[in-house]
């Protein structure tokens, strides 16, 4: 049994964010390199298109009003694509039909984390929209997500119905915006030490190990 006070790592990134996605993974092959250090992981709101309306967009209009032109995304797409594969993701942006607003996508999350599934949660609505192009702003999509993961599908329909947790998912999502937060994602680790972007493993890796010495280092004093 551990005596090491876990780190805390919040992830903050959302799922419409393709590096969030790779990054996602990432972590995860970082926290296996490092099985000795205990950590508690969170996922936290981010608005990666905060003016996307709460229907969602035509996604040809998303990529024409965000990058200019629905040709000036295939370039970068291509490089997306290749970096989710090198972490055993499927990406398929010709499959997005439709971009969400994501609200609804982090309320899953946050209800999926009270039984201890939000990773599952976020990996699924995740694969859903980049591998499956399935469209986040249908209801029935997300309750059928939701129910994959291991939630009651007719309690989840009457939440989403409702305007329960928008509010916090909102200010929650504000407050890393508040703290400067630009770019997802974004591990922080111990609430102190930020890490952005889809970083190497090996990296992440070392970080975790280097702040909960440090942590633990601190809390024996």
């Amino acid at each position: 049994m551990s005596t090491l006070k876990p780190l805390t790592i919040d992830i903050v990134s959302d799922v419409v964010c393709p590096w969030c996605y790779i990054g996602k993974r990432r972590i995860e092959n970082a926290l296996k390199l490092v099985p000795d250090v205990p950590v508690e992981v969170n996922f936290r709101p981010f608005f990666l298109n905060p003016w996307v309306p709460r229907e969602g967009i035509s996604r040809d209009d998303y990529l024409t009003t965000k990058f200019g032109s629905v040709d000036a995304y295939k370039g970068i797409a291509q490089r997306v694509v290749a970096a989710a594969g090198e972490e055993g993701l499927v990406y398929h942006p010709e499959n997005v039909k439709r971009q969400p607003n994501t609200i609804d996508c982090h309320r899953l999350i946050h209800w999926a984390e009270a039984i201890g599934k939000a990773p599952e949660m976020k990996q699924r609505l995740m694969e859903l929209y980049f591998r499956d192009g399935g469209d986040l702003t249908d209801t029935n999509v997300l309750v059928q997500a939701a129910a994959d993961v291991g939630l009651d599908a007719d309690d989840v329909r009457k939440r989403l119905a409702t305007d329960e947790d928008v509010t916090l998912i909102s200010t929650l999502a504000q407050d890393a915006a508040d703290k400067g937060i630009q770019g997802v994602p974004t591990y922080v680790f111990a609430q102190k030490y930020a890490v952005s972007g889809a970083q190497d493993p090996a990296m992440l890796a070392r970080a975790i190990r280097q702040v909960s010495e440090e942590v633990n280092a601190q809390a024996a004093e």
